[in-house]
């Protein structure tokens, strides 16, 4: 509180208008606040929610990017079709503390870099996936997705 606003309160007299309309404006912006910091984790959703664990699918592809960024991570791949036509696939990871606490580091997924990708399509039918699991051309694998993925590793 404000110290004229509580020289008011403890002398028994009203506050002024002009001191309700500050505390009217501080009530607004720490409420704003709170909304605003409270959006990333409105915003994140389930496995469930957006694939399908009844339609798993490999991917052998090119790494063409990665994304370390919360709250999951993005791995993208063009990916040759049996037809020849490459599609770049977009590929959900867990987060970039949890890759990191599983051994995988940025430097490890250069463009160009050939991965295997086992995963779970998007219910969407888009060209994107929840990644389980990625195994580098150099054989390392890791699991891949995040923490309420089917076959999470203990946390």
């Amino acid at each position: 509180m404000s110290a004229p606003l509580t020289r008011a309160i403890v002398c028994g007299n009203r506050a002024s208008s002009a001191e309700v309309q500050s505390m009217r404006a501080k009530l607004i912006a720490i409420l704003g606040g709170i909304l605003l910091a409270a959006l990333p984790a409105w915003a994140h959703h389930s496995f469930a929610a957006e694939f399908d664990i009844n339609q798993p699918i490999t991917l052998k592809g090119v790494l063409t990017k990665m994304d370390w960024v919360n709250p999951h991570g993005w791995i993208y791949i063009d990916v040759a079709g049996a037809d020849g036509k490459v599609v770049n696939w977009a590929i959900e990871a867990g987060g970039p503390t949890a890759l990191l606490r599983r051994g995988l580091r940025r430097t490890d997924f250069p463009p160009g870099l050939e991965v295997v990708v086992e995963g779970y399509k998007a219910k969407s039918g888009a060209a994107k996936a929840n990644g389980r699991t990625v195994t580098l051309k150099d054989g390392r694998n890791f699991f891949l997705g995040a923490s309420d993925a089917p076959g999470a590793p203990p946390q």
